[in-house]
């Protein structure tokens, strides 16, 4: 198997805004979780490899990602024994070998360095804010200074490849706040930028203030000024939109940026790969029984099936040719340079033409899409309604 996902769900505190599966004050799980989190790896290194579908995947390198929750919660000595096993799935050796983690865990040099030795060298950094007081309205555990500071020492402890996630439509932020935020990031010269609208998820603390109109949020149109602002102000500092909301830096020449997200092109292209953790979703396509699964929710209920030798899983959705062409698109077109006619046809087995003739027909004449004869993509505008166009082709 060529990418990986690994999910470890636990956190010092739960953000306002999160529905992630996450669990906080059960930092005496964690020890448990980890053994049972390599158990899962070892069984998923018997599962039969799949080929790259398509020359671009192929063109990827090998992946490994620690999401969650917040992973640099672990040890270093935690974080080894999981990366050993995952070796078994991914070999380490020339792998993208990416780790979230909240810069409020990160202020210890000697924990960087020691991350870094164990082959991890991609940090993607979930900073969010640089305004103190919305950073504890979201419920974030440090400060912009920290957020700073812990950058700093990941470029000392030799993090070549950084990732900064920051959120955009934050509650009371105006124009020039986002402004101002997004010269201070300039400053920093981060390799890599995710820049996300946010989201209210219902059953989440920022939901329930907002529904109550104890927080006001800034409205859609200001927060689309917001994502326009960033794509013009990014581009003249010398990053390269290549994703919705993905931004990176690139050293080489071609249509994607050096920096960007190996394991997150991998989603885009509809690849296959394998998840392990609570909660976690992976995805294989190869005959006769593609489908996506899905690992069982809650720290007990996943770690109770392994401890009586089973796979967690919770669920096996199914996917069938329409589904797979369909998620093909909908990823695809989340990348700047979209679908490539050739990916298109070598994932799903027949020619893009055939399948969605009428749609991008139609697509094309509302001026959300633009084709050449090797690719369609999202134009400009079809980018601020990306969700409407993905519809069109389910």
């Amino acid at each position: 198997m060529k990418h990986l996902y690994i999910h470890i769900p636990f956190c010092h505190r739960r953000c306002s805004y999160c529905d992630f599966n996450s669990y906080a004050n059960m930092d005496d799980r964690i020890e448990p979780y980890v053994a049972a989190l390599c158990a899962e790896l070892a069984m998923l290194a018997s599962i039969t490899p799949t080929p790259p579908v398509s020359a671009e995947a192929a063109a990827l390198r090998p992946t490994i990602f620690l999401g969650g929750g917040t992973p640099t919660m672990l040890t270093l000595d935690q974080i080894e024994r999981v990366l050993v096993a995952a070796s078994q799935i991914v070999p380490l050796a020339g792998a993208e070998i990416s780790c979230e983690a909240n810069p409020g865990t990160l202020l210890d040099p000697d924990y960087l360095r020691g991350l870094r030795q164990l082959g991890v060298n991609r940090l993607s950094l979930g900073v969010q804010s640089l305004h103190n007081p919305t950073l504890r309205i979201l419920g974030r555990i440090h400060s912009a200074e920290e957020a700073h500071q812990s950058y700093l020492q990941a470029r000392e402890a030799g993090f070549e490849s950084i990732s900064l996630d920051f959120i955009f439509g934050l509650p009371g932020q105006t124009l020039e706040d986002w402004e101002t935020t997004l010269n201070e990031i300039s400053t920093w010269q981060p390799d890599h930028l995710s820049l996300y609208s946010l989201i209210l998820e219902e059953q989440t603390p920022l939901y329930a203030q907002v529904t109550a109109g104890r927080i006001r949020l800034p409205d859609d149109d200001r927060s689309a000024t917001m994502y326009e602002m960033a794509i013009e102000h990014l581009a003249a500092n010398g990053y390269v939109q290549y994703e919705i909301s993905n931004f990176a830096r690139s050293h080489t020449a071609g249509p994607l940026p050096s920096h960007a997200c190996q394991h997150n092109l991998a989603y885009w292209l509809n690849s296959d790969y394998l998840a392990a953790g609570a909660g976690a979703y992976g995805h294989l396509t190869l005959p006769p029984d593609p489908h996506r699964y899905a690992n069982r929710l809650t720290i007990e209920g996943y770690m109770a099936a392994l401890d009586a030798g089973q796979r967690p899983l919770a669920e096996i959705i199914p996917l069938s040719p329409a589904d797979i062409c369909a998620e093909t698109m909908m990823m695809g077109l989340r990348l700047n340079i979209g679908v490539g006619a050739a990916h298109f046809a070598a994932r799903c087995g027949h020619p893009l033409d055939a399948i969605y003739s009428s749609e991008i027909a139609d697509l094309l004449a509302q001026g959300l899409l633009q084709r050449d004869t090797e690719r369609v993509w999202l134009t400009p505008r079809g980018r601020m309604i990306g969700n409407q166009v993905f519809q069109r082709f389910l």
